[in-house]
């Protein structure tokens, strides 16, 4: 017997009818007998009685009965289960991204997202470029948020958006004109690291022009750049989610020289990704450019 063979056989049990056996499984009357007496023409024997009262299991019926009963549990086991996996029930999302985007991203995209699919778990984990590769080539996550560079021939990187870097100033300095390099270098600009993802925009910047920032701190997190700022420690560059968090804190200006960064999500290019994650990402693209329209709206224009 074939699965629709099985399928019709039980709906008749069920109802006792042709016609009963098409409403529950929701096709036509013609349908359904075509269907049984192709099954009754494969076994060579037949399955019911056609009576006045209705459509009678025959003792060739009944002795599969059991079997198709078994097997019909089954199924409908497998589709709960495919429900279940379409809802995302039990299933884990594990999620990296730049401390950049873990509180101004990652943490209101994720809110949305449990409003969503409660059901399904996330795992968050906020560390540098170079350490959420290595777990997603290490299956420790499915995908991450960062900064744009190159990355291994086993990742697939998904470009969200492009940006400028930002500059930061205290919040009552008297400059309110568009920052250039040199400006900032002799205002004890606070850098970031050169093997960083934006440390080496910025680092290539200042040597095509000859410039030498005086101040011999080296920072790998952006948001400590902003909070060295705070404390009056110089002038820095950041990305702009790490300067929309410090809005209301500290000046932010525009860089007279373009300082070019890209947005993007990792994963691994040979790793099918669940529907769960599909959508999760999709929900953090969204937020992200949320974000980024508010922030542009604030102080210059984010470039697609």
């Amino acid at each position: 017997m074939r699965l629709r063979h099985i399928e019709v056989f039980q709906a008749i049990v069920q109802t006792g009818s042709i016609s009963g056996a098409a409403r529950l499984l929701n096709v036509s009357q013609p349908n359904v007998s075509r269907v049984l007496n192709h099954a009754e023409q494969q076994l060579g024997f037949a399955l019911f009685e056609r009576r006045a009262q209705g459509m009678i299991v025959t003792a060739e019926g009944r002795r599969l009965l059991p079997e198709v009963e078994e097997l019909y549990q089954r199924l409908q086991s497998i589709t709960e289960l495919t429900e279940q996996l379409r809802r995302g029930e039990g299933q884990t999302v594990r999620v990296g991204a730049a401390h950049a985007f873990g509180q101004m991203v990652l943490a209101p995209a994720l809110v949305t997202w449990r409003q969503q699919a409660a059901s399904v778990s996330v795992e968050l984990v906020t560390e540098h470029f170079s350490t959420l590769c290595r777990s997603i080539l290490d299956n420790q996550l499915d995908f991450a948020l960062v900064f744009g560079q190159q990355v291994d021939a086993d990742l697939l990187a998904e470009p969200l958006f492009q940006s400028s870097m930002v500059a930061l100033l205290p919040l009552h300095h008297t400059h309110n004109e568009p920052v250039t390099l040199e400006w900032l270098c002799a205002n004890n600009l606070l850098m970031m690291q050169s093997q960083d993802p934006l440390g080496r925009v910025l680092h290539r910047a200042l040597r095509d022009k000859g410039l030498n920032p005086g101040v011999s701190l080296s920072i790998k997190t952006y948001s400590v750049i902003a909070d060295m700022v705070l404390a009056g420690g110089g002038v820095g560059i950041v990305d702009l989610f790490t300067a929309c968090r410090y809005a209301d804190q500290l000046k932010l200006l525009p860089v007279a020289q373009p300082l070019p960064f890209e947005v993007m999500l990792i994963s691994r290019r040979d790793r099918p990704q669940s529907q769960s994650t599909l959508q999760l990402k999709q929900v953090i693209r969204n937020k992200l450019w949320e974000i980024a329209r508010q922030c542009e709206s604030r102080f210059f224009t984010v470039k697609l």
